[in-house]
């Protein structure tokens, strides 16, 4: 039987149904090659922006032709969803850790794994957060979208009305945007992951 929204809480598997988990498709396995030029992309995205990232720019970055780059990656949006889709895995076993577990475990499992990759990506996070390009891609690829649902169900306990949707809005954003803020950019990271921690635990509460 198909559980409903309001049993989500206090119950294992928040994110199955059925007993059954939900398929996903298999990450995709890049090249050697694919992944040097997706990580000089990244750091590139982080610097100049998507828009003002060239496949030259790519090339000479990791010291290839751009024929070389070409031969990778046909069109620069194949960089973009690989970009952007690097930290996809590691959020859905994050979720998956979640889910199994009993309220309000579940959002303390997700929250110490959201925070530690917000910080851990703290240098090139202004590419995911703040780009407009990386940003539609993101809002507009179904694999992200539902990751995003599957997270927002956990922070705001299966909720799926606007201010649930705000709410989970509000609790990602305040993580997002203090890991590049400039009054944290001296703290190291030990530091902003542990006040990281404390503070959106009080936040959830606050929010809830």
């Amino acid at each position: 039987m198909k559980a409903n929204r309001s049993s989500i809480e206090g119950k294992r598997g928040v994110g199955r149904r059925g007993g059954v988990a939900a398929r996903r498709p298999k990450p995709v396995a890049y090249s050697a090659a694919q992944s040097r030029i997706i990580t000089a992309a990244l750091d590139l995205f982080a610097e100049h922006g998507v828009g003002g990232t060239s496949f030259q720019m790519i090339a000479d970055a990791i010291g290839v032709t751009k024929a070389a780059i070409y031969h990778q990656f046909k069109t620069k949006d194949e960089i973009i969803l690989a970009v952007a889709g690097l930290d996809l895995p590691r959020l859905e076993a994050a979720l998956d850790a979640a889910e199994a577990e009993d309220r309000p475990r579940a959002v303390e499992v997700l929250l110490t794994h959201l925070i530690g990759l917000a910080v851990e990506r703290r240098r090139t996070a202004r590419t995911y957060q703040g780009d407009p390009v990386m940003v539609r891609f993101v809002s507009e690829h179904e694999p992200f979208r539902r990751v995003m649902n599957r997270l927002n169900r956990v922070l705001v306990e299966g909720d799926d009305d606007a201010e649930a949707r705000v709410r989970g809005a509000m609790l990602s954003a305040a993580i997002g945007g203090t890991v590049i803020h400039p009054l944290v950019a001296e703290l190291d990271d030990d530091t902003l992951r542990a006040q990281l921690q404390r503070l959106a635990k009080r936040l959830v509460r606050l929010l809830g």
